[in-house]
């Protein structure tokens, strides 16, 4: 898979996730420096890596998702970013985003690792979406090629949509 960071090629670590995988197991960072696992959550779940929320187009990714996606009944909706918890929560307040939990993979670094999203050389994650259903599997997934560029919104809202809603 070859993505990019403003036109330079950049390495992923871990292995990218396909459709039917089984989403792997996970820990992040929320808020209260809580740990979250991913063996915990459960139902229809949206992760959006993001590289960090501070910047434009994740700044409108999450939002946008904030607005269309956790409208929809019974979908929760995280955005995974390397931002500190105490940073990713301020811009949350700032942005009024309410229905998007924010997690920090800046501790262990292993939600990046088992998602195929770490860019190392960059410590950041690039920017992709996956879906994963109750069983949790991933129903859609979407590693943009461009770290700069909007994911596919219709498209993943068109999953939702469609399979889940």
């Amino acid at each position: 898979m070859d993505i990019t960071f403003k036109g330079k090629p950049v390495a992923l670590t871990g292995k990218p996730l396909r459709v039917g995988d089984a989403m792997p197991d996970f820990a992040l960072t929320d808020s209260s420096l809580a740990t979250v696992r991913g063996a915990a959550l459960a139902g229809v779940r949206v992760f959006l890596t993001v590289p960090s929320l501070d910047t434009d187009v994740c700044d409108a990714e999450v939002r946008r998702f904030n607005e269309e996606a956790a409208a929809l009944p019974g979908v929760s909706v995280f955005a995974v970013s390397m931002d500190l918890p105490f940073a990713a929560a301020r811009w949350c307040g700032a942005a009024g985003v309410k229905n998007v939990r924010v997690l920090s993979d800046y501790k262990d670094h292993s939600f990046g690792r088992a998602t195929g999203t770490r860019l190392e050389e960059l410590g950041l994650l690039t920017r992709a979406v996956f879906i994963v259903n109750q069983s949790g599997q991933i129903a859609y997934a979407e590693y943009v090629p461009e770290v700069a560029d909007h994911p596919d919104y219709a498209a993943a809202i068109g999953c939702l949509k469609t399979q889940f809603v």
